[in-house]
């Protein structure tokens, strides 16, 4: 049965086994989810970008437990469980019986509107909030698993492999969303810092601050509702999920920043300091991170240009946003430089 089929089936409010209000089908590059009123039904797509590989049902199985387990950590009472998707008699049902065709998540439905990057842009965000987010990242990294493998993530050979791979894939945005002057000199300024402070990654190596981190922190991802929720952690490479600890928290601060939000990102900084008891070291690097974590969201949001389904003025406010990453990145770039 085609996954095209099954999401056509899951717009049915008969496909569920249990009582919905709606079905409102939002959509990502790599999953769908199915709003129902109560619960939220993440299915992921059959796709390989490479650094993800979901074509087949037991990878999509294996990923579905994958985000159950890692987000549990710090929102256990919004990832509820794994269900299969079966389809029996000319049904499609979510924990139905018959044969499995499919995987979803469940979750508990919070509102968009309760999402940070939305409080965000109504200036509904205090400091209050960023000291509790903190508090809570804070706890999270000392907690979070490390390990001989964990902390080779964190090596130089690694950090210079991801780096490599961004320069590589965004080669053919040169002209269009990165100048080729910036591209220049962040990855000049990439390669000395590289060479020349290995002494500090290994010294956060020895520290025990690499760690199986969140990987994907970012404003867009947190819910500030009943209480905090911080969701959608990767669960899809371990590569990009396990870092430095100040590369986790990078992305926050950049994210926020990126908004005009320096005064919530300079109170989440100096909190996060003070509940970590982070020292210079976790300073020194902190810049390459953003560095990187910003150059990482141009690079993302310049693939939706070669997206077919993508309208044209969609592709243009894509251009505008990685234009400006890509010079936040640039400027994170001179103070490591």
């Amino acid at each position: 049965m085609s996954q095209k089929a099954i999401i056509e089936a899951l717009k049915n409010p008969e496909a569920y086994d249990e009582k919905v209000f709606y079905v409102k089908v939002l959509q990502t590059h790599i999953s769908y989810i199915f709003l129902t009123g109560h619960y939220a039904y993440k299915v992921k797509k059959p796709v390989n970008f490479g650094f993800l590989d979901f074509t087949t049902l037991e990878k999509r199985r294996f990923y579905c437990e994958e985000e159950l387990r890692l987000n549990r950590r710090l929102c256990g009472d919004m990832y509820i469980d794994v269900l299969p998707i079966t389809f029996s008699d000319g049904s499609v049902k979510i924990n139905g019986s018959g044969k499995i065709v499919e995987y979803a998540v469940k979750m508990k439905e919070l509102p968009q509107e309760a999402l940070m990057s939305e409080l965000l842009k109504k200036g509904r965000v205090d400091m209050n909030v960023m000291d509790e987010i903190a508090k809570i990242l804070s706890d999270f990294h000392k907690k979070a698993e490390t390990n001989r493998e964990i902390e080779s993530y964190g090596s130089i050979d690694t950090v210079r492999f991801n780096w490599d791979e961004n320069f590589d894939q965004t080669k053919e945005f040169i002209g269009r969303t990165i100048k080729r002057q910036d591209y220049s000199f962040i990855h000049r300024a990439v390669q000395e810092f590289l060479k020349n402070r290995k002494d500090l990654f290994r010294l956060r190596q020895r520290k025990g601050r690499i760690k199986e981190c969140h990987g994907d922190l970012h404003s867009g991802n947190i819910f500030i509702a009943d209480r905090i929720y911080i969701y959608d952690a990767i669960e899809f490479n371990e590569r990009f999920r396990c870092c430095d600890v100040a590369s986790d928290i990078a992305f926050l601060l950049m994210d926020l920043e990126f908004l005009n939000k320096s005064d919530l990102s300079n109170r989440f900084l100096i909190k996060y300091l003070e509940y970590s008891g982070e020292e210079e070291d976790f300073l020194e690097v902190l810049p390459f991170y953003k560095c990187y974590r910003a150059y990482v969201r141009g690079k993302v949001t310049s693939f939706k240009l070669n997206d077919p389904n993508i309208t044209e003025e969609e592709k243009e406010r894509s251009k505008e946003i990685a234009r400006k990453y890509f010079q936040m990145s640039r400027q994170y770039a001179e103070e490591i430089f």
